[in-house]
């Protein structure tokens, strides 16, 4: 029986473990997904093989600084600088980012036209990921986090209002921290505007519901993280 895993730091959030179960269930598939929750991933290759995996999903913190123990990447996944699928072929591991498949079909579903400018909060691997897809759909935008040139205490109400895409790519709202979320002005929010949130648990977070709470259209990860793990696993079996 194959072994496939998700590591990161926390992992008592994720979905993928069930995804995966029932993904194997109802196709009769003879293989396990189990949760690698490691503080850290040195060594990371030498316990890749010697757990025997067959795939490896990477989620927060480790999509950026896991770059550095693969063999290969591809030159998506380089371009981005952040990785969520490994493919073992061999001795070798290949960074691969299944997370733009997710991101790109998802908004893709959500939207009906292009939104003339969007925010992105937050600046780590998923960030990455949704910056990439938002430059391919030409869509302008301005990431907002405590590192980047736009930061939150030199947001404007006026930054807000006339971004029509709000995503949130921080783990801000996720299970079990619930009651936490971006902290910017959802006063300037109205119907015109779209939040979608790579948070899928719980569905509808604090960010998301600030956002309905002004009348704007809200969209959640889940879509996004049966994407991202579909294209994953016709990786781990090409």
């Amino acid at each position: 029986m194959k072994t496939y895993a998700l590591i990161g730091h926390p992992l008592s959030h994720s979905f993928s473990v069930d995804y995966f179960y029932e993904k194997f269930k109802k196709q009769s598939i003879n293989a396990e997904y189990v949760n690698w929750d490691t503080e850290g991933i040195n060594g990371l290759k030498t316990e890749i093989f010697d757990r025997g995996y067959a795939g490896v999903n990477v989620t927060i913190p480790y999509k950026k600084n896991i770059l550095s123990y693969l063999d290969e990447l591809t030159p998506e996944a380089k371009q981005i600088g952040a990785v969520n699928c490994i493919q073992i072929q061999g001795k070798r591991l290949i960074g691969h980012n299944t997370d733009v498949i997710g991101f790109a079909q998802s908004l893709s579903n959500s939207i009906n036209t292009r939104p003339s400018y969007a925010l992105i909060f937050g600046n780590g691997g998923s960030s990455n990921a949704v910056q990439f897809v938002l430059s391919k759909m030409e869509i302008p935008f301005r990431v907002v986090s405590r590192s980047a040139h736009l930061t939150y205490d030199n947001l404007s109400c006026s930054d807000i209002e006339n971004s029509e895409l709000l995503i949130n790519c921080t783990p801000l709202g996720m299970y079990p921290n619930v009651d936490s979320y971006p902290d910017i002005s959802y006063d300037s929010i109205s119907e015109k505007h779209i939040g979608f949130d790579l948070v899928y648990n719980p569905s509808e977070t604090a960010f998301l519901a600030r956002i309905k709470g002004r009348g704007g259209r809200i969209v959640n990860g889940l879509e996004m993280l049966r994407l991202q793990a579909e294209a994953s696993w016709t990786i781990w079996n090409s």
